[in-house]
């Protein structure tokens, strides 16, 4: 089990992503923004598909006993997500909320979508950095009943990330559109 130092770490540090995130998205105001932030919400999702896809992958190799191949997926999928967190950062920091326009079966369907990946996002984070630390350390019986958690809810974060793009880029007004 990791130590209590390492899970008050990993927890203060998820809470600080979260709140920060959360302040970005909700209470800061919008400043100028520059024309190249129009295109993250679409980095974002590929980011968040290319994590999935290593996610995929490296679950493959686990289940197949490649260890070094395993071991490199899930790294990737780990900078492919730290990329798409850095890129979502820098997207609220200039563009804060980005309002569902959709009306109808759409709404209570994204939002649902939206919630979940939120929610799940939020208990996802330290359950991925704890098993990443893990695995870094050596502690690989443990690893493996995190990674049992971790898993799933990080590939339907990933997955639900890129759906939530679909569907408000499907939605917002091209005029609108970022």
């Amino acid at each position: 089990m990791p130590s209590r130092r390492v899970i008050l770490v990993v927890l203060a540090l998820s809470a600080a992503i979260a709140g920060g995130l959360f302040w970005l998205i909700y209470f800061k105001g919008r400043g100028a923004e520059p024309a190249w932030v129009g295109s993250l919400p679409a980095l974002n999702a590929l980011f968040n598909s290319l994590s999935a896809c290593c996610l995929a992958a490296g679950f493959v190799r686990i289940r197949r006993k490649q260890i070094a191949s395993h071991r490199a997926f899930m790294l990737a999928a780990t900078v492919c997500s730290g990329l798409f967190l850095t890129s979502y950062v820098t997207y609220h920091f200039f563009h804060g909320d980005t309002r569902f326009p959709g009306q109808g079966w759409i709404r209570p369907v994204y939002f649902t979508v939206l919630i979940s990946h939120i929610g799940f996002s939020i208990v996802a984070l330290p359950l991925i950095l704890t098993t990443l630390f893990l695995a870094l350390t050596g502690s690989f019986p443990v690893h493996r009943r995190f990674a049992r958690w971790a898993f799933p809810l990080w590939m339907y974060v990933s997955v639900t990330g890129v759906l939530v793009f679909f569907l408000l880029r499907s939605y917002v007004p091209a005029e609108r559109r970022w």
